[in-house]
């Protein structure tokens, strides 16, 4: 018995995918149209939920042209529960649609729904990251994914 518990614990876990933006035709640096496509594809791999399915969730949000804070909103939390459940989510899709909800709310409240606002509101990436970590459901881990993609609208701002 305990032979077999100690290969187990000798298992190293698989290395989790690093996704770019651009591996999703996404260019966040030509404004909020893309970036917030990104958003919404980090706020999903931010989640305990498979990193395929949620790129297979985000491309059903894509193809429904669910792709603005506003349409995400108007979608409702019952559709977009169903949605999220057709992407694959098989748990804690209740509490992910009622976040993103939240989240898109908080949004478009406090940056009319703009990610591009939100940035030139920041006076750094310390900062910036900080006013995206404020929104529902956006931790260090989500903030980290998405901020790899702004490193060059920063480096703009140097130059």
């Amino acid at each position: 018995m305990r032979h077999n518990r100690d290969m187990v614990q000798k298992r190293t876990p698989k290395p989790k995918p690093v996704h770019h933006a651009e591996d999703f035709d996404l260019d966040v640096t030509t404004g909020d149209d893309d970036m917030f496509r990104w958003f919404l594809l980090c706020y999903l791999f931010g989640k305990p939920i498979q990193s395929g399915v949620a790129v297979k969730t985000w491309k059903l949000f894509i193809s429904k042209k669910l792709d603005t804070p506003w349409s995400i909103i108007q979608l409702g939390e019952r559709r977009l529960t169903l949605l999220l459940r057709a992407g694959g989510y098989a748990r804690y899709e209740h509490v992910t649609a009622r976040g993103l909800a939240t989240c898109m709310e908080q949004l478009i409240r406090d940056y009319e729904g703009s990610l591009v606002l939100m940035y030139e509101s920041s006076l750094d990436e310390d900062e910036f990251s900080k006013r995206l970590q404020k929104l529902y459901g956006v931790g260090p881990k989500t903030a980290e994914i998405f901020m790899r993609e702004t490193e060059e609208l920063f480096a703009r701002r140097v130059e």
